[in-house]
C-alpha cells in the first residue's frame, strides 16, 4: 500500500509540476507579448523565460499519465526495440515487386508485374540501407537534369537508350537531356507540339497520367507548364526507371496496366499519355482503353505517339509487318469510336483524341445495344479489383452544354475553388462550409509546422507525401513550384476523397498502409501523417507502417506526425529504435488538447561497416557519417526541428 501511495503521490506531483510549467509558460508568453508591444520593460528577461518554458515544444512531456492508453503495440514503457540494418543487397528493396515472387504469377496481361506483397512470415523487420556513397539529390530544378550515380548505380539505360537521348553517364552523375523514345529532339519540342492542340498553357489541363513513363522526362518538362503528371512504369528489365524519375524530383510510382484497376478514382485526369509505352491498346476487347476512359475527365485528352500511328512510314524501322500495324490501329480507332472519343489530331506519329463532355454529346453510346456498361456505383472501388471491359457511364446532366460531373476552373483558381464533387453533395457529411473550414484549418496547421521546421517551404523538401490526405488541404496549403505532394487516401478511410483532390488540381493515389507502397527506397524528402495510427489501430502492426516510412524516406528526411498524444508517445518510443531524432510539440492551440505533433528526422547512414555503425544504444549509436557532405541544401538534423 505504501508503494501505491508513493506512486500516486509522485503522479500527483508530476501533474502539478506540468500545470505549473504550463501556467508559467502562458503567463510569460503574454507578458513577453505585452512588454514587446512597448508598454513595459524587461523585454529580454520575459523573452528568455518564454524560451525556457516554450508553450508549444515540450520534448520531454509524457502523456501516458493523463490520456487513455491505446491498444497499439503497448509495451508498457519498456526499452525501445532496436531495428538492425538489413543486408546490403536490400538497398533497392521494393516489397511488393520482388522479381523472384513475381515470376510465380502468370505473365498473361502483365499479372506478374503487378503488386504481389509478401506474406507475414516473409516481411523484413530491419532498416533498408542506403548504398555506398549515397548523397542527397540535387535541389530542384537541377535535379531534373542530374542524378548522382551513387544513388542509382545502374548504367544499363545509358546503353539501351543511348540513341533515344534518355540518359547519359558523365563523371559521377547521370545527365538527363530531356529526350525520349518518341521525342529524341527533346521533351520541350514534343510538348509544344501537343500544346498546339491541347490547352496545356492556360491551366485548363493541370493533371496528367503518363502510362509507361520511362524516366518521366515528359512529366519533368510538363512542370514548366504547371502541369502535374502522375507517371508510372513497371519494375522490369529497364532497371530503376521509376527510381530515376523520383531522384529527379518528378512524381512517379511503380505500376502497370495489367489485370487490376488503376489506383485512381474515375474522372481524375485532364490528360492521359502513351509515348511508345508498348501497351496493347486493342487487346482484351479494348479493356485498357476503357480503363483510361474511366480515369479521364469528361472533355479530357488521350495522346498516343509511336506505334501504330503513321505505320505506313515507319513499319520497317519498327520491325513489324504492315498488316500487323494496320490491324492494331484499326482496333484502336474502333474502340475510340465506341468510347465516343473524338479524334482531334493526327500528325506524324502523334494522334490525339478527346473524350466527350457528356452522354448527350455521344449519341452513339445511347444507341448501341451491345455496349457493356459498368456499374457506376463501383467506379471508384478499385483496390485489387479486376479490370473490366466495360464503359463507366457519364454522370447525368441537365442540358447538352453541361460538363458531366461539373466543370472545373483553370489552375491555380481550382486549387481553392469549391470542387464539384463537394458542391453536388457526393461526399456524405461534407458541405461547402466544411470544405472551406478544412482549408482554413490546414493553413493554420501549416503555419504551426513552419514554426517547428523552418525549411518546410524553402525547397529543402521536394518530394512530399501525405499519408492520410483527406481533401488535400495540407498539400494545398504548401502548394509551390518548389515541391509536389503525393496525396494518399487510405483504402480504409471513412470518406473516399481522392476525386476531390484531383478536382483541386493535385495528384494522389489509393493505398492500404498495411502493405508496402509502390515505390523504391529513399524516394521522399518529407512525410506527413495526420491521424494515421489512430485510423490503423488494430488493423496492422505499428512497426510495419513505421518501417515502411523508414524505407521510403531519404536519409536526413523528416516526418511530421499529428495524432493523439498517447499514440505519439508509442510512435516516439518505436522510432527511437530506428535511429530517428524526435521532438514532441503541443497542438498550436495549447497544451491541454490531446492532439500533439511529433517531428522526426531520419539519420544519415550507409551500408559500409554496418556493425560498427550500429553498436551502442539506439539514442546514442555511432554512424559512419552523421551528415551528408554533398547535399544541395545542408541543414543539421537539429535545425530541422527548431
Amino acid at each position: 500500500m505504501a508503494v501505491k501511495g508513493n506512486a500516486a503521490e509522485n503522479r500527483s506531483r508530476s501533474s502539478v509540476s506540468i500545470f505549473i510549467i504550463i501556467g508559467m509558460c502562458c503567463f510569460f508568453y503574454v507578458l513577453g507579448a505585452w512588454q514587446r508591444s512597448g508598454f513595459g520593460k524587461g523585454d529580454s528577461i520575459a523573452i528568455e523565460i518564454t524560451k525556457q518554458t516554450d508553450c508549444t515544444i515540450l520534448p520531454n512531456l509524457s502523456f501516458e499519465t493523463h490520456h487513455s492508453r491505446s491498444d497499439i503495440d503497448d509495451d508498457g514503457g519498456a526499452k525501445p526495440k532496436t531495428f538492425e540494418p538489413c543486408d546490403e543487397h536490400y538497398t533497392d528493396y521494393t516489397p511488393c515487386q520482388v522479381q523472384s515472387r513475381a515470376m510465380l504469377f502468370p505473365r498473361e496481361n502483365m499479372n506478374y508485374r503487378e503488386r504481389h506483397c509478401p506474406p507475414e512470415e516473409e516481411k523484413l523487420y530491419c532498416l533498408i540501407p542506403a548504398p555506398r556513397g549515397y548523397v542527397a539529390p540535387f535541389p530542384w530544378p537541377k535535379s531534373r537534369d542530374f542524378v548522382p550515380y551513387a544513388n542509382v548505380p545502374y548504367k544499363s539505360l545509358t546503353v539501351e537508350k543511348a540513341v533515344q537521348n534518355w540518359v547519359q553517364f558523365e563523371g559521377n552523375v547521370f545527365r538527363f537531356p530531356g529526350g525520349g523514345t518518341q521525342f529524341p529532339q527533346g521533351a520541350d519540342t514534343y510538348i509544344n507540339q501537343l500544346a498546339s492542340v491541347i490547352p496545356i498553357n492556360n491551366g485548363t489541363v493541370r493533371t496528367a497520367l503518363d502510362t509507361g513513363c520511362g524516366v518521366a522526362s515528359w512529366g519533368a518538362y510538363l512542370l514548366k507548364k504547371n502541369v502535374l503528371a502522375m507517371s508510372f512504369a513497371p519494375r522490369d528489365s529497364h532497371e530503376a526507371q521509376v527510381q530515376f524519375a523520383l531522384e529527379r524530383g518528378v512524381p512517379a510510382i511503380i505500376g502497370v496496366l495489367g489485370t487490376i484497376k488503376l489506383p485512381y478514382p474515375s474522372r481524375s485526369f485532364d490528360m492521359a499519355h502513351c509515348s511508345r509505352c508498348l501497351i496493347p491498346w486493342g487487346a482484351n476487347e479494348g479493356m485498357y482503353m476503357m480503363e483510361v476512359d474511366r480515369v479521364l475527365r469528361p472533355g479530357g485528352y488521350w495522346v498516343l505517339s509511336g506505334p501504330p500511328i503513321n505505320w505506313k512510314n515507319n513499319y520497317k524501322a519498327w520491325l513489324r509487318t504492315q498488316e500487323d500495324l494496320e490491324e492494331e490501329q484499326k482496333k484502336i480507332e474502333e474502340i475510340a469510336e465506341l468510347l465516343c472519343w473524338e479524334k482531334v489530331s493526327e500528325k506524324n506519329e502523334i494522334a490525339i483524341w478527346r473524350k466527350r463532355t457528356n452522354t448527350d454529346s455521344c449519341p452513339l453510346r445511347q444507341d448501341e445495344p451491345h455496349i457493356r456498361t459498368c456499374d457506376a456505383s463501383y467506379a471508384d472501388d478499385v483496390w485489387y479489383k479486376k479490370m473490366e471491359a466495360c464503359i463507366v457511364p457519364f454522370p447525368e446532366v441537365d442540358n447538352p452544354e453541361e460538363v458531366a460531373g461539373g466543370e472545373l476552373k483553370a489552375f491555380p483558381d481550382r486549387l481553392n475553388a469549391l470542387p464539384p464533387t463537394v458542391a453536388s453533395g457526393s461526399v456524405p457529411g461534407f458541405s461547402a462550409e466544411s470544405f472551406h473550414e478544412d482549408n482554413r484549418l490546414w493553413r493554420k496547421h501549416v503555419k504551426a509546422y513552419k514554426r517547428i521546421n523552418k525549411y518546410l517551404d524553402t525547397g529543402r523538401y521536394r518530394n512530399i507525401m501525405d499519408m492520410n490526405a483527406g481533401f488535400g488541404s495540407f498539400a494545398a496549403a504548401i502548394e509551390s513550384p518548389k515541391l509536389w505532394v503525393m496525396n494518399v487516401v487510405p483504402t480504409i478511410a471513412e470518406k473516399s476523397t481522392l476525386r476531390v483532390i484531383y478536382e483541386r488540381g493535385m495528384i494522389g493515389i489509393y493505398h492500404d498502409w498495411c502493405e508496402a507502397f509502390s515505390t523504391y527506397p529513399r524516394t521522399y524528402d518529407l512525410i506527413h501523417a495526420q491521424g494515421l495510427f489512430s485510423m490503423y489501430m488494430n488493423k496492422c502492426k505499428m512497426e510495419d507502417i513505421l518501417l515502411e516510412m523508414d524505407r521510403i524516406l531519404r536519409p536526413e528526411g523528416a516526418v511530421i506526425f499529428r495524432d493523439q498524444g498517447d499514440i505519439l508517445v508509442k510512435v516516439k518510443r518505436m522510432i527511437t529504435g530506428m535511429r530517428w531524432k524526435t521532438k514532441m510539440s503541443d497542438h498550436e492551440d495549447g497544451p491541454l488538447l490531446q492532439e500533439k505533433i511529433l517531428v522526426a528526422v531520419k539519420q544519415y547512414w550507409v551500408v559500409d561497416n554496418p556493425k560498427t555503425q550500429w553498436e551502442g544504444e539506439p539514442d546514442q549509436s555511432p554512424v559512419i557519417e552523421n551528415s551528408n557532405p554533398s547535399r544541395g541544401v545542408d541543414q543539421p538534423i537539429e535545425e530541422q526541428m527548431s
